[in-house]
């Protein structure tokens, strides 16, 4: 497997992580309706990156566009994440920029 997919594999499973633990947090925050649209991209980031990372996985012929898809989503989630102040959000935009980024890259081998 090229260094670049494996470095997409490490990110958009630290952004799973990242996604699920933000996701979490919000349904904690006092005022969740703030966070509808925060846990709501949590969510759908967090399933398209574990499914980027099993097309990676797999060898899968739809790995690229499942990627970029993924490097949108990403984006978006992460524009999101960082209207809110708080630790978990900031933490998940840093994850999800990255991953887009890796997305990218690897998507323009």
């Amino acid at each position: 497997m090229p260094e670049s997919y494996e470095e997409c594999l490490a990110a958009c499973l630290e952004c799973m992580k990242a996604c699920n633990t933000c996701y979490d947090a919000c349904l904690q925050e006092e005022d969740i309706k703030m966070m509808v649209t925060c846990i709501r991209m949590d969510r759908e980031c967090a399933d398209i990156c574990a499914l980027a990372a099993k097309a990676i996985q797999t060898n899968s012929p739809f790995a690229s566009q499942i990627c970029n898809l993924c490097a949108e989503i990403c984006e978006a989630c992460g524009n999101e994440c960082k209207k809110h102040d708080m630790e978990h959000c900031q933490k998940c935009a840093d994850a999800c920029f990255k991953c887009a980024e890796a997305c990218r890259q690897m998507v323009h081998i």
